[in-house]
């Protein structure tokens, strides 16, 4: 069973400095919000953060960049219109970057969650990103051999968690929430609502509750009753589990 924390801050206080952060999010899609905020105003800092990018605007991790916290980010597109701060920061040294292809990134996690220590992909060979790392080839086709990428942290968002931590994303806030819960040592996940358990169809379950740790309620305005009461993942009212036998 998970520990459900009353607030953001509570949650977050399995992050300490040094830390390697696996933050949830496709851009600003499905990213933590709640939980970067209650991070800045931590005393984390000297963090790795894996990411999709290195923040956007003036939201979520890019803040956590522009105050400094954040030594090192490991992402696929570091660069875009609105991230400046993670240019000033990089340009200025103050910043490590480790680049990754987006499939690799997603690899690295999920390899770190099944217990496989690295494994050979052909992305990347022969660019900048293979060099130094070992390659080998495989079926007269060349590799490049990509290590797990395990977390001490993952901070996800899902759109549901029901009391044994079992979770249900919305839509492309899904993203690396999956991966980065299996790949991380302890997984912090705010939600809009906390369910009986039970109340989630079983086969609408993305992650089990095996991969949760921590679990804090932050509601939002996206679901109204009627959309909730409809939605595909909720088991209706006065059903009941189903046997093999009834199943068959």
């Amino acid at each position: 069973m998970p520990e459900i924390a009353e607030t953001a801050a509570e949650a977050v206080s399995a992050v300490h400095s040094g830390a390697t952060v696996l933050l949830g999010g496709f851009g600003n899609a499905g990213q933590p919000m709640e939980l970067i905020d209650a991070l800045l105003d931590s005393e984390a800092t000297d963090l790795t953060v894996v990411n999709n990018n290195a923040g956007q605007a003036d939201a979520g991790l890019a803040l956590l960049i522009k105050e400094r916290r954040v030594k090192k980010i490991i992402c696929s597109f570091p660069r875009q219109a609105d991230s400046r701060h993670f240019d000033e920061a990089y340009r200025a040294g103050e910043i490590e970057l480790e680049l990754v292809p987006q499939g690799n990134l997603a690899e690295r996690m999920r390899a770190a969650g099944a217990g496989i220590g690295a494994f050979y992909t052909p992305t990347a060979y022969g660019t900048a990103l293979a060099e130094g790392k070992e390659t080998r080839e495989i079926n007269d086709r060349n590799y490049v051999l990509e290590y797990a990428l395990p977390g001490d942290v993952a901070l996800i968002k899902a759109l549901y968690a029901d009391e044994t931590g079992n979770l249900v994303y919305r839509k492309t806030a899904r993203n690396f929430g999956p991966v980065m819960a299996a790949a991380a040592a302890h997984t912090v996940v705010q939600v809009e609502e906390l369910l009986p358990a039970g109340a989630l169809a079983p086969e609408a379950v993305v992650t089990p509750g095996l991969f949760v740790d921590t679990v804090t309620v932050i509601g939002t305005d996206s679901g109204t009753a009627a959309a909730k009461e409809h939605h595909p993942a909720l088991r209706s009212q006065g059903s009941k589990t189903t046997t093999a036998a009834e199943g068959a």
